[in-house]
């Protein structure tokens, strides 16, 4: 076995989602400051912040290439506003769209049919799109004033959930 090579792992727990670019981590990060947080909450770190369009969860990683073609999908671009933020059951701070636009819609649905036609899982709960800010944080306090996050939607990523702390994601594919 080569010891330059990190092993690979059997299973690797897959995510697709909206990777944002600097300019909206910045303005991301402008958001989250507003917030009131509180000791023990954990919050995400700018480079973790993206809104996931589909959970793929744990897959055996001979399927990672099928999936990988099979999200190649062409994407219209787009702007989305994140304009509310909100305290979800478990103590999740999130920030929130509250009209998503119909071309996020559309990218949502023909994923989850490319995703479904591989035979995976898919989320039966209706999709709302939203960056987690923290985790832990049932008596955060939301801003009451701050600009909503204007984010171009250039791109999706097709997303490893390493385990690890730093880095938690790693963009395995990028598509335009």
């Amino acid at each position: 076995m080569d010891s330059d090579k990190p092993p690979v792992a059997s299973r690797q727990r897959l995510f697709l989602a909206l990777w944002p670019d600097d300019g909206v981590r910045r303005q991301l990060a402008a958001h989250a400051e507003r917030w009131r947080w509180p000791a023990g909450c954990m919050r995400y770190a700018p480079q973790d912040w993206h809104a996931t369009l589909h959970f793929i969860g744990d897959v055996a990683s001979e399927k990672v290439q099928s999936i990988a073609t099979a999200a190649a999908l062409p994407l219209q671009p787009f702007g989305l506003v994140f304009d509310q933020p909100r305290l979800w059951p478990r103590g999740l701070a999130v920030l929130c769209a509250s009209e998503p636009p119909a071309a996020l819609i559309r990218l949502h649905e023909a994923l989850g049919q490319a995703l479904g036609a591989l035979d995976l899982a898919l989320d039966p709960r209706p999709y709302v799109p939203h960056v987690t800010l923290a985790r832990r944080a049932e008596a955060a306090i939301a801003p009451r004033v701050f600009a909503p996050v204007q984010w171009p939607v250039q791109c999706f990523a097709l997303v490893l959930s390493t385990g690890l702390k730093a880095p938690r994601y790693r963009v395995l594919r990028q598509y335009r």
